[in-house]
């Protein structure tokens, strides 16, 4: 070995590997050596593929792995890259390790945001028209019971006015009570058959209730009398008047007053006789009968 070549053998063995630079050195076996003398490792691949400061395959690799990974690799189509063709190129961007989201990815959750939100506005005007049907629905239920309130109404206060004017009433006003019914003395041939409402004379007599005037004029000991029959038939006796307010055929309404109290036929001082006798028959207690009617005597 020359001396030049020990030289390129020594710079060989104790230059410091660059970094990126891969070298394949075969260590001298036994065999090899003669003499104690070492023979020089050649390099594996000629010097003239080493280029100096440049990093190594591997390095670059992992450089460009990361990068994909990192960034997502491109690819474009052939489609469209010949001039003149309009069609624009066709890029897929593949997954970012980073993010973990891709091109593709995401355009397919703007187009499944898209129909959801597509499908959900079709749900809300279903919803919006079925609620517009049950609201117009329910209006019309409204109306209709509004209308059958309002008949119902206006009966009821029919009613209600017929019932005030058939309410009963007391027939003397500023009274005392001096005989009821069924009591008995020498005063009168049988038991009382009435109840005797006392007050100066000439105090106006009230209708009970309505009717129509059947009778005015004098009979014996009910002195001056008029009688007031109802539409159930019920005769209501006013007696000992000292004056008439009505005629025969006269319609009546509960409160009217229909003549005055007196001290005719057979009295001891001035007062009303009330009987009440249910179609035209026997006198009922005429006490009882304005209690049941809502008068209280």
């Amino acid at each position: 070995m020359t001396d030049q070549e020990q030289g390129h053998s020594c710079m060989g063995n104790h230059r410091a590997p660059r970094r990126g630079i891969t070298t394949t050195v075969r260590r001298a076996t036994p065999a090899a050596t003669s003499g104690g003398k070492r023979k020089a490792v050649k390099h594996a691949a000629p010097r003239s593929f080493v280029l100096r400061g440049a990093p190594s395959a591997s390095v670059l690799l992992g450089l460009a792995a990361l990068t994909v990974s990192a960034t997502g690799a491109v690819t474009m189509g052939g489609a469209g890259v010949a001039a003149g063709d309009d069609t624009k190129p066709t890029f897929t961007l593949q997954a970012n390790a980073l993010s973990g989201l891709s091109a593709v990815s995401s355009t397919t959750a703007r187009e499944q945001r898209s129909q959801t939100i597509s499908r959900d506005s079709r749900r809300d005007a279903l919803e919006d028209a079925s609620s517009q049907e049950l609201v117009a629905a329910a209006e019309a239920q409204v109306a209709e019971r509004n209308g059958e309130l309002a008949k119902l109404a206006e009966s009821a206060n029919k009613h209600a006015s017929k019932v005030a004017m058939n309410l009963w009433h007391l027939p003397v006003v500023g009274y005392r009570l001096t005989a009821r019914f069924g009591q008995s003395s020498g005063l009168w041939a049988h038991n009382h058959t009435g109840l005797d409402f006392a007050a100066p004379s000439g105090t106006p007599v009230m209708s009970v209730t309505n009717g129509t005037v059947t009778s005015v004029g004098y009979e014996g000991a009910y002195g001056n009398q008029i009688i007031v029959t109802t539409d159930d038939g019920t005769e209501l006796w006013y007696c000992h008047l000292s004056a008439y307010g009505v005629q025969v055929g006269d319609t009546v309404t509960s409160g009217q007053v229909i003549g005055a109290v007196g001290s005719t036929g057979n009295s001891t001082g001035p007062h009303m006789h009330l009987e009440v006798r249910p179609g035209a028959g026997d006198p009922i207690d005429p006490y009882a009968a304005l209690r049941a009617n809502g008068v209280q005597p």
